[in-house]
């Protein structure tokens, strides 16, 4: 419910948030008037977006694939740029969908999973899918549980691999994951709605920003199905070093990007058996 009219004009928040350094301030002042339920809501989200708390954690929802993604203070919002590591992952499933098309639903992990709002985007764009997420952060699995069950995801708490079911071993034909990447000494640089509001653990990637990419790769293998990719978003510095950590673990692997988005994405395919080949 909006409200109509605003108790405070779009042209007076805008000036508000803009002198608080919000970049598109007309824009939020918009998505604040129009989210809000009340007059007390819209005065109280107006402070808080001047206070610096991220625009979507005020709103209590990002855009994401076109989905209103729930999100709260404390859980990771996500990206723009990872809409480009969904489109390559529904292109690669399609392309599979294609080649067996009375197939069985394929089997989607969406690891370091934060909000859920990779999940949901690859499901939405899909349809049916065996859908399952983890997180190590508990408000993070919170978030996602309420984002992944519209479209019947199941999500673990616990360190990547480690929480889920062992049945799944084998069986992943799509793992998507944007682990942590920012090198620990570059936080500092990150804008403040990021490294003040954002959790440590989703944005740390250690000295290099590979830390948590290398145990993601190095431990996959197992759970791929023949023929099942990863698709890792990472920067572009590190991206070289990220293929060359796909190919060590036994990947075909490539590298995608997308100037627009600014985003880097490696994908790593497990090879298909071949007639005669064990499981």
């Amino acid at each position: 419910m909006s409200l109509s009219p605003s108790p405070l004009p779009e042209s007076v928040i805008a000036t508000r948030l803009r002198t608080a350094g919000c970049v598109f301030a007309e824009d939020e002042a918009r998505l604040l008037v129009s989210t809000a339920r009340t007059p007390d809501d819209l005065a109280a989200m107006v402070e808080q977006r001047v206070a610096g708390l991220p625009l979507e954690h005020v709103l209590g929802w990002a855009e994401f694939c076109g989905l209103r993604i729930a999100v709260a203070p404390g859980v990771f919002v996500p990206r723009p740029r990872t809409e480009f590591l969904i489109r390559q992952a529904v292109a690669l499933a399609r392309q599979a969908a294609g080649q067996v098309p009375a197939g069985p639903r394929p089997v989607v992990v969406d690891l370091c999973c934060g909000s859920g709002a990779m999940g949901a985007a690859l499901a939405a764009a899909l349809g049916e899918v065996e859908l399952h997420a983890a997180d190590i952060d508990p408000a993070a699995v919170d978030c996602a549980r309420r984002n992944l069950a519209a479209a019947g995801g199941r999500v673990y708490g616990g360190d990547l691999y480690q929480p889920l079911p062992a049945t799944l071993r084998g069986r992943v034909d799509i793992l998507i994951t944007s682990p942590p990447y920012v090198p620990t000494e570059a936080i500092g640089l990150l804008p403040p709605e990021a490294r003040v509001h954002e959790p440590q653990v989703a944005l740390d990637g250690g000295a290099d920003g590979l830390d948590v990419v290398r145990r993601v790769i190095a431990e996959v293998p197992p759970w791929l199905a023949p023929g099942g990719h990863l698709l890792v978003e990472t920067g572009e510095r590190q991206a070289a070093q990220t293929v060359e950590a796909v190919a060590r673990a036994g990947l075909v692997a490539r590298m995608v990007n997308s100037e627009e988005l600014d985003a880097t994405v490696v994908i790593g395919t497990r090879p298909a058996l071949r007639r005669g080949d064990g499981a």
